[in-house]
């Protein structure tokens, strides 16, 4: 049965390519366009997408009447499985660092490219997929399996909140293809919050979401020649165009915040150092410039799920406020209290008033969890690797519910390009996830 299986997962590799292709071209990303539309026309469009997809496949389809959400179904029994996967994007960025149009898929050198390509797109239709090769292969199907789309899970995941609310089921079990293998069994929480003062000496907005290290900011200033200057002695890259500079850095998703450059933290450093001040100025020079572990806030934060992480996604600078916009990681096992806590006293010394815009709580199955050994004992076999589950910065809809894990389809010797410009994902391993997917839920069903 296993070689059909994956016979019939490549059978279905030129509609797979297709069909994730046609996704990417729906710029799904959030927008407030006035369309009506709850987090803007595109997502909704790109979630009839994937329904019209898989009613076609054959599964039963539910859209949210509102929009939040959508399901599909196939199978019979009382059991429900889950995959969780989410359809909206997170915005294209700077478009100048595009080699491609990032909402025209193109494919080249055994790549997919194209915003969703890896994060989340090209997974989710690999799992639905996947689903597909089981079908064909003549397997009778005597769980539930449904297929969750949300549309929200770059912002508020007001998405799954809703879909809780409405009182849908709750698989008995799943898994997110929105991560790393073999599977994620600890996911950090994450804080997003905003520190606000009364003033500013100066006018900057940048960066485009808490999640995202900022690759880009630009500034208009009186003392734009010393600006320049300063630049340059620090080392600094930048461009000048007339009378406005732009501080570039390396744009990175915030679990990873220490493999970036942060552009916002670089261009505030430098006004810093030219002698410029203000409650936030200061509050990110001395207190996160360079320390992105937040060690000056809370002192050796970690555990078994890796070090606390703070990123500075996002400010608004103006003459009435400051705005700071933080994306914090925090160790699974640190109480969100004690974090907060020492943040706001801080944060108080600098005149920062504390908002919390978001929080979403950790999660950790132990390694013989039964969900976390048949995963892994699949990803083993079909690659030769070790299994041991990892942990994570990351936040899937894992988290959404109990007893499910991020499952893919990183692999350990994938680039990730989730959240950077020239985002792709090879095929190669696209079809090696389809079938790691196929042969798990074919484990999971039995």
């Amino acid at each position: 049965m296993k070689e059909l299986i994956l016979k019939n997962v490549h059978n279905l590799k030129n509609e797979l390519i297709e069909e994730i292709s046609r996704s990417v071209e729906i710029p799904s990303f959030y927008k407030e366009d006035g369309k009506g539309f709850l987090f803007g026309e595109d997502i909704d469009k790109v979630l009839d997408h994937a329904l019209e997809v898989c009613k076609k496949l054959g599964f039963r389809t539910y859209k949210d009447k509102e929009g939040y959400y959508g399901f599909a179904e196939i199978g019979e029994g009382e059991e429900l499985i889950g995959v969780l996967g989410h359809l909206d994007v997170v915005p294209p960025g700077d478009l100048e660092a595009w080699n491609t149009n990032p909402f025209i898929a193109e494919i080249k050198n055994d790549r997919i490219y194209g915003r969703g390509t890896q994060d989340d797109k090209g997974p989710t239709f690999s799992a639905i997929f996947a689903v597909k090769a089981l079908i064909d292969s003549g397997i009778e199907i005597k769980k539930r399996i449904r297929f969750i789309f949300g549309t929200d899970e770059e912002t508020l995941w007001r998405d799954m909140a809703k879909y809780v609310e409405n009182k849908e089921e709750i698989p008995l079990y799943g898994f997110t293809p929105d991560s790393s293998f073999p599977c994620i069994n600890a996911e950090k929480g994450v804080l997003q919050c905003i520190l606000k003062s009364k003033k500013s000496p100066i006018k900057v907005k940048g960066g485009e979401a808490f999640n995202s290290v900022p690759s880009k900011v630009s500034i208009k200033l009186e003392e734009i020649k010393k600006l320049e200057e300063k630049l340059k002695e620090l080392g600094y890259e930048f461009t000048k165009n007339c009378e406005e500079i732009t501080v570039l850095g390396k744009s990175v998703h915030s679990q990873k915040c220490y493999e970036g450059k942060n552009a916002i933290s670089i261009l505030l450093n430098t006004l810093y150092q030219m002698g410029i001040h203000s409650s936030g100025i200061d509050f990110v020079n001395e207190i996160l410039f360079e320390n992105v572990f937040g060690e000056k806030i809370v002192e050796n934060c970690e555990d078994v799920s890796g070090k606390l992480t703070i990123n500075v996604g996002k400010i608004e600078f103006c003459e009435e406020f400051e705005k700071i916009y933080l994306d914090i990681r925090t160790p699974v096992t640190y109480p969100k209290e004690e974090i907060v806590g020492k943040l706001k006293e801080i944060s108080k010394k600098y005149e920062l008033d504390y908002e919390e815009f978001d929080w979403a709580k950790p999660i950790y199955l132990p390694q013989d969890h039964f969900l976390i050994k048949t995963l892994g004992e699949v990803y083993s076999e079909m690659t030769g690797e070790d299994s041991t589950p990892l942990a994570s910065g990351g936040a899937t809809f894992a988290r959404a519910m109990d007893n499910c894990v991020a499952f893919g389809p990183i692999f350990p010797w994938t680039v990730k390009t989730e959240h950077e410009a020239n985002e792709y994902i090879e095929i190669s391993d696209l079809m090696k996830a389809t079938e790691i997917y196929a042969l798990s839920i074919f484990k999971l069903i039995k």
